[in-house]
């Protein structure tokens, strides 16, 4: 049975733990219609579109 010959103190361990956590910034790509970011494979939410057509109703910002 594997057991560890010492102790590995919190930080060498958090060291070797640390690359693979990073994280990462969402993609973002402009919607065709209306130029708003938005997440990619999502209905746009400023101006309810996806694919070209309307799939979520929008009231218009007064």
């Amino acid at each position: 049975m594997a057991v560890p010959k010492n102790k590995v103190s919190k930080a060498r361990r958090d060291k070797r733990r640390g690359s693979n956590y990073t994280l990462k910034a969402p993609a973002l790509v402009a919607c065709p219609k209306c130029g708003e970011m938005r997440l990619p494979h999502r209905a746009c939410k400023n101006c309810g579109t996806y694919d070209g057509r309307e799939v979520i109703a929008v009231e218009e910002k007064k």
